[in-house]
């Protein structure tokens, strides 16, 4: 084993590592994924995302496949034991970025869909059954000892290496940095199953509140249930990990060994902890490696595939030159804030969820009661970016998650990303040119971003002919962000980097990716 050093080795084959060497090798850069086992784990573990990952994914071009492999979850109730809506998430309108809310899906059909993607991509190589036991780097690269199935060892060099393999991360063994653990520790049976026929759930995904055992029953996308059962003071792992056991739990629900199949059953042990540093030199972490949450808010998976995103972009700007490489350091700033919110989240949920004493749920369901037992919540508030590649502060809309509205551009009609493309974005009020002088100018094109100038349908700015350079609103979506200021610039991850002077706009980003010799170039 051995051969031409690459640009990226991504370690690990789940969602993640797919996703982040598709996202590298669109942009054009020799990457190769290394996968211990030979074949792609075929049960379900992860089975939902949301409105901004379906987005991330769909710029990953298997959004035209998710819909066969995945289901809207339009509703999220929240009972006691006696059956009372302690809190209902109506989720039947789609997210700011005109994807569902959430999303539910069996994890080996997603990674099927991104599996082919890469399949079609020639610059990127998977080796399966090749398992990645050491890493070291110098000042030129980094270099992953592998071992085939065979037990034959080589080596693979590159650039840089992600590590995207899981909770016992090899990559994360070699590199300078700790963990830090919040110790929030519980134990849950996973029950994954087929009903033998198709079924109506109402409501489709319900979180059970009861101190007697509680429990979650979700959609494991069409046609498939995951149920969640917590286990109790007195029973071990072993005990409640035997298919006779979560027969026994899901039977209340009609389910049972003539009408369904089990596909899995495992005990988890939802854990909080994420390493403090995501970088060491030509060595980076994402999704499992870096970080591991309780799965009360539903973000495990997301936060993961959020890496990768994040990522992707900066690594390119490092890899072809465009960014000082201490850009990459901002990876982990950013993400570690974001992933601990949702970590914080998710404790807190896990808090009402897992209540044992029958007197201590009493008091919850009063409390939430007095609080407005019942309460629909048709959205949550995503995460905005507090911190790393952002307009200085206080600009206006620095680090929200940018909407998506329906545009006409160059003579189609959809979605943004579809019609004109992902990327970096300069929107514009008013003509680029009159905003930008030619050096700024320049400095956009080479990042490959967007310039463009945002007009209502029917304004005198609207192209009598199909062409570029323009972009019909139809929603009023961008003329509500970019109101009152003349330009709004968005990341590649769809994050706002900040409102305001285009021109300052364009100087605080070249100085924030550390390539301040670009203007003049």
């Amino acid at each position: 084993m051995g051969g031409t050093a690459r640009d990226v080795v991504v370690v690990g084959r789940g969602p993640v590592g797919q996703l982040a060497a598709i996202l590298l090798g669109a942009r054009g850069w020799e990457v190769v994924l290394v996968e211990r086992w030979p074949e792609p784990y075929p049960l379900p573990r992860a089975v939902t995302f949301d409105h901004e990952v379906g987005r991330v994914l769909g710029a990953a071009g298997i959004g035209g496949g998710l819909a066969a492999v995945s289901e809207a979850a339009t509703e999220y109730e929240w009972r006691n034991a006696a059956g009372q809506v302690l809190l209902r998430f109506a989720w039947d309108r789609p997210g700011i970025t005109g994807w569902p809310r959430a999303s539910m899906f069996a994890q080996p059909e997603l990674e099927a869909l991104l599996a082919k993607r890469i399949a079609a991509m020639p610059n990127v190589e998977v080796r399966a059954g090749c398992e990645a036991v050491a890493v070291h780097q110098d000042d030129r690269r980094a270099v992953v000892r592998v071992r085939d199935g065979a037990g034959t060892e080589g080596e693979l060099s590159a650039r840089y290496v992600v590590g995207c393999d899981g909770a016992k991360s090899t990559v994360r063994r070699f590199m300078d940095t700790t963990v830090t653990d919040l110790g929030f520790f519980h134990d849950w049976l996973i029950v994954d199953v087929v009903p033998g026929r198709p079924r109506e759930w109402r409501p489709a995904n319900l979180q059970i509140c009861d101190p007697a055992r509680p429990t979650t029953v979700v959609s494991g996308g069409p046609g498939r249930r995951r149920f969640e059962f917590m286990r109790l003071p007195g029973e071990s792992a072993a005990e409640l990990n035997r298919a006779e056991t979560a027969w026994r739990l899901i039977a209340p629900w009609g389910l049972g060994p003539d009408n369904t199949v089990l596909e899995r059953h495992t005990v988890y042990t939802f854990q909080a902890r994420w390493a403090d540093r995501w970088r060491d030199g030509r060595l980076l972490l994402a999704g499992d490696a870096a970080h591991l949450m309780p799965p009360f808010a539903g973000q495990g998976m997301c936060a993961g595939l959020r890496d990768a995103a994040n990522l992707a972009w900066k690594l390119d700007l490092v890899l072809s030159g465009r960014a000082d490489p201490d850009l990459l350091d901002s990876y982990t700033a950013e993400r570690t804030a974001h992933v601990r919110e949702a970590i914080e989240t998710s404790i807190e949920l896990g808090k009402v969820i897992c209540v044992l004493d029958p007197d201590a749920a009493a008091e919850r369901d009063r409390a939430m009661n007095a609080a407005g037992g019942g309460t629909v919540v048709d959205t949550l508030p995503d995460q905005p970016l507090t911190t790393g590649v952002l307009a200085d502060r206080p600009a206006d809309r620095a680090g929200m998650l940018c909407p998506q509205g329906r545009v006409r551009y160059g003579g189609r009609e959809g979605g943004f990303d579809e019609v004109v493309g992902t990327g970096f974005a300069v929107l514009c009020a008013a003509e680029p040119g009159t905003l930008l002088d030619d050096g700024r100018l320049a400095f956009c094109e080479r990042l490959g971003a967007h310039v463009l100038r945002i007009v209502a349908p029917g304004e005198p700015g609207e192209p009598a002919e199909p062409g570029f350079g323009t972009v019909v609103d139809l929603d009023g979506v961008y003329r509500a962000l970019l109101d009152g200021h003349e330009a709004v610039v968005v990341r590649p991850d769809f994050y706002v980097f900040g409102a305001g002077g285009a021109a300052a706009l364009v100087d605080g980003l070249r100085d924030r990716l550390g390539a301040s010799g670009v203007l003049g170039a």
